[in-house]
């Protein structure tokens, strides 16, 4: 019988059966962590390695933690995010699993924050972030912990590009690994697996046929990439905003219309954030939006769209879904909020689907058991996840898929690595 930490707080632990048949659903489609686990349940390589999570409280979540406990660690977790918590998953992590979880769907800011705090309480080495609030409250208040810190690790864009910036600016305590940026990470969690759930909360939250709908796309980095594309696969009209010229040209040349934003929302039934960014949807584009207009955001914060303005312009306000709120201008047109303008894809559905979170989060163990073998040896800084990982995780990807691929013979690595061959 699993005992119970005494110190968790969740909604209620009699969810936990039904979490745990949902946990393991997911654990299916994850064959890549179930190898991973299969593998560190004799090594051990974090055996007595504390870890605090700040993440998404959903199966693929609970899986990466069970992953974690077996290769040994002792890790807490907290939510990322008050509207993504599922809350019979966190049941199950406490009941089954003896895994203590402070995390509450709907929870307040207030509860948010006491939450973060009660996972930095476990005193951890390393921390697994999605969205950098654990390593931005140890470097606010948690100064204490900063000696015994081997490392975190950061899942989003959005906490990369924060970590970055503390980097930049000699604030960084303690080296951060970028796992966002693995090439196993974003190339699929980023595009298939955003492309898939946010069209996916998108549709549960409002019913709404995106076939001849005109759909626009706020930054076609790996996210928007995958949204558009996804929304072109609905038979939407895509248009996509940006202010990268590179990507701008790219999203031309896949077959999208670009054009500035304040254009876009002129005409847009469905305006989505993906850039990381504050208030890219502002008064000005609201102005002048469409009556019924649905505004989504895919990106971590809540900040993407400004909110405040909005309800500013609102003459009134309702709720005629559970996660739409319909704000109605002093002009009587519509604007539909999904998610409170947090992220779409975890707010009013499942989060990604698990087999592109078996690649993100086996990135994640993999690299913690990195971490804990460096040892303090590694600079303050954000490094990359080591290519050698990539490289592991894609391997173990395909042979869990039948997939077989060519291998280079010797005549050819040598031509490869070599400069006295040419023109024959």
């Amino acid at each position: 019988m699993m005992t119970i930490p005494s110190k968790h707080d969740i909604k209620d632990l009699s969810l936990a059966d039904a979490g745990l048949a949902r946990i393991e659903w997911a654990w299916q489609e994850m064959p890549v962590l179930r190898g991973l686990a299969e593998r560190f349940a004799d090594q051990r390589p974090l055996a007595g390695i504390r870890i605090s999570g700040c993440l998404h409280i959903t199966t693929e979540t609970a899986n990466l933690a069970r992953t974690l406990q077996t290769a040994g660690a002792d890790i807490v977790l907290c939510a990322s995010n008050p509207l993504s918590t599922q809350d019979d998953v966190a049941a199950a992590l406490v009941q089954k699993f003896g895994i203590p979880v402070f995390a509450i769907r709907g929870e307040s800011t207030e509860v948010y924050y006491q939450h973060i705090n009660a996972a930095l309480d476990h005193q951890p080495v390393i921390t697994m972030d999605d969205g950098a609030d654990l390593v931005s409250e140890i470097h606010k208040s948690r100064h204490g912990l900063f000696a015994n810190m081997l490392g975190g690790t950061e899942e989003t864009t959005t906490g990369v590009i924060r970590l970055r910036a503390m980097a930049d600016e000699g604030a960084l305590k303690f080296p951060v690994i970028a796992v966002n940026d693995a090439m196993t990470k974003h190339l699929f969690d980023n595009r298939y697996g955003t492309g898939q759930s946010t069209l996916d909360g998108i549709i549960r939250a409002t019913n709404i046929l995106l076939a001849g709908k005109t759909f626009t796309v706020v930054g076609y980095g790996w996210c928007g990439r995958g949204i558009a594309m996804r929304a072109k696969g609905h038979g939407a009209k895509v248009i996509v905003t940006e202010v990268d010229p590179l990507r701008s040209l790219e999203a031309a040349m896949d077959g999208y219309r670009v054009m500035p934003l304040l254009e876009a929302a002129q005409q847009s039934d469905f305006i989505v954030t993906a850039t990381g960014d504050k208030h890219v949807v502002d008064k000005a584009h609201m102005e002048v939006m469409k009556d019924g207009c649905v505004l989504a955001n895919s990106g971590h914060f809540n900040v993407e769209v400004n909110i405040p303005a909005l309800a500013a312009m609102a003459a009134s306000k309702q709720r005629p879904r559970l996660s739409v709120d319909e704000y109605t201008l002093a002009d009587g047109r519509r604007i539909r909020l999904l998610a409170e303008g947090r992220l779409v894809n975890l707010a009013a559905a499942e989060g990604h689907p698990s087999a592109v979170m078996d690649m993100s989060f086996a990135n994640q163990v993999l690299t913690a058991v990195y971490l804990a073998s460096q040892q303090h040896k590694l600079e303050n800084t954000v490094h990359n996840v080591p290519a050698d990982i990539d490289q592991q995780v894609a391997s173990l990807k395909l042979a869990a898929m039948n997939i077989t691929i060519d291998q280079l013979t010797d005549e050819q690595q040598h031509y490869l690595s070599s400069w006295q061959e040419g023109t024959e």
